[in-house]
């Protein structure tokens, strides 16, 4: 197994954690740790969301930047007599990507037990059943359990959480990273490191690093946040379409993992606020940082609440080109977290009182 570099170890603890919408308290724990080093104060809100508030200039603008501490899963709804569980999703799930994946159940005593998503097999279902995607509300996830008493021995109840089983794994290329939960441990990694490379440098204003809550059920958790903070300015960090796998055409994503960057123009949350996306795309310029602009008509990201919240608040979201996200695995291009956490420095050296007075009054 290959040694883990400080940065690799971060994101392996990220994405590791277990927290599905509504119980983000072990991701919310490890960035904690990562970020509060860099924090000249820690505060939450009432959700559960992590604020790290890092001073530059007192009387300078307030700017934003978020991560969403949770990931796509599951819920267990119900224990039949066999001890088979009915779930819930939590998030947007494709059904061909769930069948036959292992996943591992977290008891309200904190114990993970380990079962699989499954179906009647293929061999018994009509023929004109059996060549269509399968219902999602006709799968089940056996723990191996034998009986419904059986399993609420073991702990499960309703309500407990369910997330992908899934190993951390650097790839024989070295910069493709393979995990869970990218979408967004990438984004809260992102806010960790932003913070970490201003730890030294001079910025005329005063920058919030978040990991927010409930993203994938309805940008909850950034609402909640953004109402404490009150920035004049706001950024969401998140994935974005990959678009370099085999099928996808370019009339539905250009993106390219290991290209740069996603400036997202326009997403079924959020126009890009024009003054803001100029300045990150001069900024980009000016540094030598490779990006590319995207459209994602249908989605969105942590950036459609930041910007409609209170008055409003200027915002831009940018993504990380991810692969397979919403399933067990995704892959993503370690030089394209790089190259946010650099881009989103250098703007942030930029937002001054002016500056930000000039992007929200022209």
């Amino acid at each position: 197994m290959q040694q883990l570099d400080e940065t690799l170890t971060m994101l392996k603890e990220l994405t590791d954690a277990r927290a599905a919408s509504g119980n983000e308290r072990e991701a919310r724990e490890v960035m904690k740790k990562y970020i509060a080093p860099f924090a000249d104060r820690m505060d939450s809100d009432n959700l559960g969301g992590v604020i790290a508030e890092k001073v530059g200039d007192a009387n300078g603008p307030k700017v934003m930047i978020a991560g969403h501490l949770d990931e796509v899963g599951f819920m267990v709804t119900q224990i039949d007599d066999k001890g088979f569980l009915k779930f819930q999703t939590i998030g947007g799930w494709w059904s061909q990507v769930m069948l036959a994946q292992r996943v591992q159940v977290i008891t309200r005593k904190g114990e993970t037990i380990i079962g699989v998503i499954g179906s009647k097999p293929p061999h018994i279902l009509p023929a004109e059943v059996r060549n269509k995607p399968f219902q999602i509300t006709d799968m089940f996830i056996d723990v191996g359990a034998t009986s419904k008493d059986e399993a609420e021995g073991w702990g499960i109840l309703p309500g407990d959480m369910v997330v992908p089983y899934f190993e951390f794994t650097v790839m024989k290329n070295e910069k493709h990273l393979l995990a869970k939960a990218w979408d967004n441990r990438i984004g809260c990694a992102i806010a960790i490191e932003v913070l970490k490379g201003l730890k030294d440098e001079k910025h005329p204003n005063i920058v919030y690093g978040c990991g927010v809550v409930q993203e994938e059920v309805g940008l909850r958790g950034a609402k909640v946040a953004t109402h404490k903070i009150q920035p004049d300015i706001g950024f969401a960090v998140d994935v974005g379409i990959a678009g370099d796998t085999p099928g996808i055409t370019s009339k539905e994503s250009t993106s390219k993992i290991g290209a740069g960057p996603q400036i997202i123009i326009y997403d079924a949350s959020m126009i890009a606020h024009k003054g803001i996306r100029d300045l990150v795309v001069d900024t980009a310029n000016e540094n030598g940082i490779p990006f590319q602009y995207e459209a994602i008509p249908g989605g969105g990201t942590d950036a459609g609440a930041i910007h409609i919240t209170a008055n409003g608040v200027p915002s831009l979201s940018i993504g990380i080109a991810t692969r397979y996200i919403h399933s067990h695995a995704g892959i993503l291009h370690r030089d394209d977290f790089e190259n946010t956490v650099k881009l989103i420095i250098e703007v942030i050296k930029k937002l001054d009182r002016d500056t930000v007075n000039k992007i929200i009054f022209e």
